[in-house]
């Protein structure tokens, strides 16, 4: 979910100060890309812990002047006949669990003389807390129960990898972290996902550690006078590494294993004099501005007694007798009998097989463990399932990457930590600009309700489409040759593109494939509305333009396990729920979107002026492929389609806008049917 990464060398290391400080600085560079919202680093000069962080990308954190002063040089002079080691340990933050505006949420989390950073989600941190009653909380933020829970079994005796392994086997989620004591010259490094990686390099005496490999990989290209030798592996899942900062020896273990088996360190033989952990970080701002929240209750009540008055009507709207789509569905027409063209027009999905999937899995297949496939995951049903598919069933080593610009929910989130530790899965994460994607958001959602147009509503979306640019540069960067996209067909949405003028593609190509004439048709359908609302024409432009490419016109040479294997909905969702403790969204039991903020506020729009949503063309579609009766399609989808009205307040409060204001305009919108 973050980055994390870190330095390690000692008084014999033949590596200067100064190129460890321009190390540390193209790791914060290089991390970035893993979150931009808050950065940090703590560094171990001599018996002191100096940490610096703050609600600051690292490009801008690194420009501070208490950044500047971290590793001031004289005072490193001055220390140079006790000890020339250079430690720091970094960070880069997706905002997750914590306030960001709570500086004590970001990180390096110090909690009882420990020093740590965390890549992941741990999603039973409320659990444990109420455990262990005799712990306390300082912080909102996950990390700190790890390194909480640490202490204490140090405390009660254990060795330092027996309480490692405790508190491991203790958490449920996803956790990559980096840990200083200040009671003893060890760094620990563990993951149960595997994302961390290692450059070590014993003649020059210098370990490097970051959250992805391409990140070293890089950093050894920019440094290769002096990087150029040393050893490259990853942490594997379930591993973790003592490190003695005094001669870089290091002891491997499993976070599952025998502590009796541990290697060379016996930390409890090995103490320093305790230490100072100094914070030089200076943000004061305690909580940041939010919406005013203290009538939702009452708003939210008024809105869901509106919502029958739209109900009877869109119940009373004609539609397709063999499948649910309404009268108001773009290019819709019906025959004698009522069936639509839509029905007669589909052709059912023919699967290639299950065996036909696993040879061409066999011919991906890498040995030792080695990645061999991609998948893009967005902690949603089918990418999850898929997952699960591809590791327990293929036996492939997938990789799996996620693009967060700013509109995966929580439960989208923890649900990707669930399924990655459980399954010891690599997880990259590409983290946009949050702040400005947000707010890209806003401003166009303030455009569209000054003219409101149902085929401008995909705008509110586009800054999510990057997301295949960037699989694409990881598969490359990775040097991987497939990409397994966990999509399923019968979820196509094109009805949106027809409200722009363009027809929907036919159901036996993929739901990326437009014709060059419906492409151009599409941007002339944008070009028109930009024209005719100003407003539109923002900041945003270029994030647009740049996602409308992503979407339509980059390669998209995937490999689609729903082609190969039957896509079965209960069978999915039970095993979600029975082997990973999958999450529901917490305001409704639904599986589909609730990985996706965005969804129950576009949703809303279709249902209320168009008559139905994304959920009738699901249903659907699953009609037409015989998974389920007309009748059960109707009673799915009216209650699908109910209004997740606490989850479009959150929409609103993320991205700046008046839930009752939105609501009132979206509200006065002619209907496309009598009411």
């Amino acid at each position: 979910m973050c980055g994390i990464f870190g330095v390690i060398t000692n008084k014999n290391s033949s590596i200067s100060s100064d190129n460890c400080e321009k190390i540390i600085g193209r790791l914060f560079e290089l991390s970035e890309s893993r979150g931009k919202e808050a950065s940090g680093i703590a560094a171990f000069l001599d018996n002191e812990i100096r940490i610096y962080k703050e609600p600051l990308s690292a490009s801008v954190l690194m420009q501070t002047k208490n950044y500047k002063n971290l590793f001031n040089k004289n005072r490193i002079d001055s220390l140079s006949n006790k000890d020339k080691s250079f430690i720091a340990i970094g960070h880069t933050r997706l905002v997750t669990n914590g306030v960001l505006g709570v500086n004590d949420n970001n990180q390096p989390i110090v909690k009882d003389g420990l020093v740590g950073v965390h890549n992941g989600i741990i999603v039973n941190d409320v659990d444990l807390w109420k455990k262990f009653p005799s712990l306390k909380r300082r912080y909102e933020v996950d990390t700190e129960v790890i390194l909480t829970l640490i202490r204490k079994f140090l405390n009660e005796g254990m060795s330092l990898i027996g309480a490692v392994q405790e508190a491991f086997d203790l958490i449920d989620g996803s956790a990559s972290v980096a840990v200083l004591f200040n009671d003893r010259p060890i760094i620990l490094l563990a993951t149960n996902t595997g994302s961390l990686y290692v450059y070590r390099n014993s003649i020059k005496n210098i370990i490097i550690f970051a959250s992805e490999k391409y990140i070293l990989k890089k950093l050894i290209s920019k440094f290769e006078n002096f990087l150029s030798d040393g050893d490259l592996f990853q942490v594997h899942a379930g591993e973790g590494y003592l490190i003695d900062k005094t001669d870089l020896k290091t002891a491997k273990f499993l976070l599952a294993g025998d502590i009796s088996e541990k290697e060379r360190i016996e930390e409890g033989n090995i103490l320093i004099n305790p230490n100072n952990i100094i914070d030089l970080s200076s943000y004061e701002l305690s909580v940041p501005d939010v919406p005013e929240i203290q009538n939702n209750l009452n708003i939210i009540k008024t809105y869901s007694n509106l919502f029958p008055r739209y109900e009877q009507a869109i119940n009373g709207l004609r539609r397709c007798t063999k499948c649910i789509l309404p009268e108001t569905f773009p290019f819709i027409s019906f025959d004698e009998k009522g069936v639509c063209n839509y029905c007669h027009s589909y052709k059912k999905n023919e699967l290639k097989g299950e065996d036909t999937f696993h040879q061409i899995a066999k011919h991906y297949r890498r040995k030792n463990d080695e990645p061999d496939c991609l998948v893009p995951f967005s902690g949603g049903r089918d990418s999850s399932y898929g997952l699960h598919y591809i590791k327990k069933v293929l036996k492939m080593n997938p990789v799996s990457y996620s693009y967060d610009w700013g509109m995966i929910t929580d439960v989208g989130r923890r649900n990707q930590a669930r399924m990655c530790a459980e399954l010891g899965i690599e997880h990259i994460l590409v983290s946009a600009d949050i702040r400005r994607k947000r707010e890209n958001i806003r401003k166009n959602v303030i455009a569209w309700l000054k003219r409101p147009a149902l085929g401008m509503i995909p705008l509110f979306m586009a800054g999510d489409k990057q997301y295949f640019y960037y699989a694409n540069q990881i598969k490359k960067q990775m040097g991987l040759e497939l990409i397994i996209m966990c999509e399923n067909a019968l979820e196509r949405t094109n009805f949106k593109h027809g409200f722009c003028g363009v027809r929907h593609a036919r159901s036996d190509v993929s739901q990326y494939f437009m014709s060059l004439s419906d492409k151009l048709k599409l941007a002339e359908y944008y070009a028109g509305q930009f024209f005719k609302n100003p407003a539109y024409l923002n900041s945003t432009t270029v994030d647009a333009i740049f996602g409308f490419i992503s979407y339509f016109f980059i390669s998209h040479n995937y490999l689609y396990p729903y082609q190969f294997i039957k896509w079965d909905e209960k069978e999915i969702i039970s095993t979600l729920v029975d082997n990973y403790g999958w999450e529901f969204a917490p305001d409704k039991k639904i599986s589909w979107r609730n990985d996706d903020g965005t969804a129950p506020f576009y949703n809303y729009i279709y249902y209320k002026v168009a008559g139905f949503t994304e959920n009738d063309t699901f249903r659907s579609n699953q009609i037409r492929e015989e998974m389920i009766s007309r009748e059960e399609a109707l009673v799915l989808a009216r209650d699908e389609n109910q209004p997740r009205l606490e989850a479009i307040k959150w929409y609103c409060d993320t991205i700046g806008l008046n839930f009752e204001e939105v609501l009132k305009i979206i509200n006065s919108i002619p209907n496309l049917y009598r009411f």
